[in-house]
């Protein structure tokens, strides 16, 4: 995961990064689709069936695009197992679980906290260079982040009661988003994102299936009670908010490494907002505005002085 410096940008890098930012409007409208979900089913019901249209996603992707499903020898099979652990089974469980003790702003606050901790573990591990300006953006990020959640809802620095579990359980949310982010590098190499994505998210989903089962939260009238508007949430966040996000995040993370791909994560708690304003009538306010701003700069930063990484295909 090493990167090169250099002065100028490369312009051949924009499709990645506009890939990037897509991804990231995706998955600041999860937060609009597990809202409306929310009430309709539980927290490892939702997940658990999120990943399985996902699932169905991307074989049906596979079998239209004539693409075989790769068969990983012993030692891929174990990485794309720990991928599914980690960046499927354990990311969820600990979200919706944290968000029992704690509410989705403080939530996303912590998971702000996701640029650095890939940051800092690319320098540790993979002795990837960390540049001023890269420190720089990197915090701005987080900066800018941190100042649209909390302007959003400012009770939100306030806990109480078991709210140290809560935040412990969404920290283990960017812990293991950060492996799933980072021990990628030769399986993308190998088998390539799209194969990487597919077979992650299907030990991943089989995991939060049987934990789903052993707690006794398989109920199939639960699924009869739900809408129009919850049924394409569902999807959304399946199709959309799993499948093709995963791919293009892999994918971003193969071009230009983790570091700069990781920096897009501050967009998350933006574009929520933005969804938050255009579909639930939430109001923007002037801070949001300024956070917006610190969030851009910091990924321009991040990106500006990097060479671009060797060009591949999914």
């Amino acid at each position: 995961m090493k990167t090169l410096e250099q002065s100028v940008p490369t312009p051949s890098d924009l499709p990645v990064y506009l890939k990037l930012a897509m991804v990231t409007m995706i998955w600041g409208g999860t937060f609009v689709a597990g809202r409306i979900l929310s009430d309709a089913l539980t927290p490892l019901l939702a997940a658990s069936l999120r990943f399985l249209l996902a699932s169905l996603a991307l074989l049906l992707f596979l079998g239209l695009a004539g693409i075989p499903l790769a068969r990983p020898n012993r030692k891929q099979g174990l990485q794309l197992a720990a991928l599914g652990f980690f960046g499927i089974f354990f990311y969820n469980l600990c979200f919706f679980y944290g968000l029992q003790y704690i509410n989705a702003s403080r939530a996303s606050l912590i998971v702000a906290l996701n640029p650095a901790v890939i940051g800092l573990a690319s320098w540790w591990l993979f002795k990837e260079r960390l540049s001023r300006a890269k420190v720089a953006g990197i915090v701005l990020c987080i900066g800018g982040a941190g100042l649209v959640i909390v302007s959003r809802d400012p009770s939100l620095l306030q806990s109480a009661g078991q709210g140290w579990l809560g935040d412990l359980l969404i920290f283990g949310c960017v812990l293991g988003w950060g492996i799933y982010s980072l021990f990628s590098k030769n399986l993308n190499e190998s088998l390539g994102p799209l194969q990487t994505v597919t077979w992650s998210i299907l030990l991943g989903t089989l995991m939060l299936w049987l934990a789903c089962a052993a707690a006794g939260e398989v109920r199939v009238e639960a699924l009869r009670g739900l809408d129009i508007r919850q049924w394409l949430s569902l999807l959304y966040l399946g199709v959309l908010g799993s499948a093709l996000a995963y791919i293009a995040w892999y994918d971003g993370i193969r071009r230009i490494g983790a570091t700069r791909s990781g920096v897009f994560i501050a967009l998350n708690p933006l574009t929520a907002v933005l969804f938050g304003a255009l579909l639930l009538d939430e109001r923007l306010t002037v801070l949001m505005g300024v956070g917006a701003g610190l969030i851009l700069t910091g990924i321009f930063l991040c990106n500006k002085p990097l060479a671009r990484s060797p060009q591949k295909t999914i």
